[in-house]
């Protein structure tokens, strides 16, 4: 059976919750692979809102395993406050519908609280992060100095690796005037918090391989969007863990070759939270009509996201470096009622026109884009379920959009609702 990665292709907020729970209803297991509780994402089902930050997305829907991979930061706290609500609203979770790789990496308390006051750095250009800790935890982890979900298990490991950690963690924070670590606290909160984490921890790899094997159909979630990735984002405004789609194999245990299709998620235009370069930023009306119809806040920390143009130019270079066979293209009702509509085709640099966002920072401050104008539509696409439901315009819309980032549109999603879905291509099709 075909295994699928779901992948945001822009800054993230593209609208991955639905499609993830559209495809999830049609999966067996839900795989998370990267990212942390930085990443949130809101379910609409039946009726009931659910807003998820760290579980997977199948994690509300009955007879699905959902697993959180070793690609993952884990906060232990943040995860038993995430399963207590979930529960409070009638979701059964237990170690048979969730799973923890054991080797992925804890967010500590130290790892908030360094993430917070190096934001609060005057002197430093602010990257804008959550200040969740997601940043200096896989910091750790590089740094071969994390706690790990196995570690919880045996109190004399445990001790080791805390001790390892903050020898590192105490020299930062005395240069950036900050006490130092409560060493016998920290362990006793770890301790305290072991019994509601150890039940789920698992050998993913394992579960995963012998679910290949028995032909389970598997979806790869990730978070945030490719141009966050650390390697091939808006460097430095970036997360700090890979994002685009080879990240699905290293993130749960998996060989590259149990990926069959790669979906991009794509808003029909494009929105930032946070610092960073954004070309075809729109700071009018224009802009702010987008983020008001679009309901353009974070769904973890309520910011206000920046809002411009669909940029065809930024897609398309997500759409090579993640190798995507297809894009779900989400929010199209968003355009409703503009007499002209913008996409970025490529950006002029110096005087001269370039297809890509460049890599250093100093050209990309100087890239101002190029625009193609196309007529709008001015009846209503929300909740179309086919194409002879959309304007004749909304349809050149959407073949302009594939033309230009060379992806076909695999699903076309027109409302928050999971049913309101057009579907062309089933990325799960043998």
């Amino acid at each position: 059976m075909a295994n699928v990665v779901v992948v945001g292709a822009q800054w993230g907020d593209e609208g991955k919750g639905k499609i993830v729970d559209w495809l999830s209803n049609r999966a067996d297991v839900i795989a998370r692979f990267q990212g942390g509780h930085n990443a949130g994402h809101t379910l609409v089902i039946d009726g009931t809102v659910y807003k998820l930050s760290l579980l997977p997305s199948g994690i509300v829907r009955a007879g699905k395993l959902s697993v959180i991979g070793n690609g993952v930061v884990l906060d232990p706290w943040h995860l038993v406050e995430e399963i207590a609500k979930l529960r409070d609203q009638g979701v059964t979770i237990s170690p048979e519908t969730l799973m923890i790789a054991e080797n992925t990496p804890l967010i500590l308390p130290i790892h908030g609280e360094l993430d917070r006051a190096r934001e609060a750095q005057a002197s430093i250009a602010k990257i804008g992060t959550t200040g969740r800790g997601i940043g200096p935890a896989y910091e750790d982890k590089v740094g071969r100095r994390s706690v790990r979900v196995a570690d919880l298990g045996d109190d004399a490991t445990l001790e080791l690796r805390v001790d390892r950690a903050l020898v590192h963690h105490d020299a930062l924070r005395r240069g950036l005037g900050m006490a130092p670590v409560d060493r016998d606290r920290l362990i006793a909160q770890l301790k305290e918090i072991a019994p509601s984490v150890l039940p789920y921890a698992a050998p993913v790899w394992k579960v995963l391989s012998e679910k290949r094997k028995a032909g389970k159909r598997i979806l790869f979630e990730g978070a945030q969007g490719a141009l966050l990735d650390i390697d091939f984002g808006t460097y430095p405004f970036v997360t700090s863990s890979n994002v685009i789609a080879g990240q699905a194999a290293t993130g749960v245990g998996v060989g590259p070759g149990a990926i069959d299709f790669v979906l991009g998620i794509v808003k029909a235009y494009t929105t930032r939270v946070g610092e960073g370069p954004f070309p075809a930023e729109l700071d009018d009306e224009t802009g702010q009509r987008l983020g008001e119809r679009g309901h353009e806040f974070g769904t973890v920390t309520g910011r206000k996201r920046r809002c411009g143009w669909f940029d065809a130019a930024l897609v398309r270079q997500t759409c090579a470096t993640s190798g995507m066979n297809g894009i779900a293209l989400t929010k199209l009702d968003v355009l409703d009622g503009f007499e002209t509509l913008k996409i970025c085709v490529g950006y002029e640099l110096d005087g001269k026109r370039i297809d890509y966002l460049p890599t250093a920072a100093d050209h990309q401050a100087r890239c101002t884009p190029i625009y193609e104008t196309l007529e709008g539509w001015s009846s209503s696409t929300e909740g179309a379920r086919s194409w002879a439901d959309l304007p004749a315009n909304a349809i050149k819309y959407v073949r302009r959009v594939e033309e230009l980032i060379e992806c076909p549109v695999a699903l076309l999603s027109t409302s928050p609702e999971r049913e309101d879905t057009i579907l062309v291509t089933d990325p799960f099709a043998d």
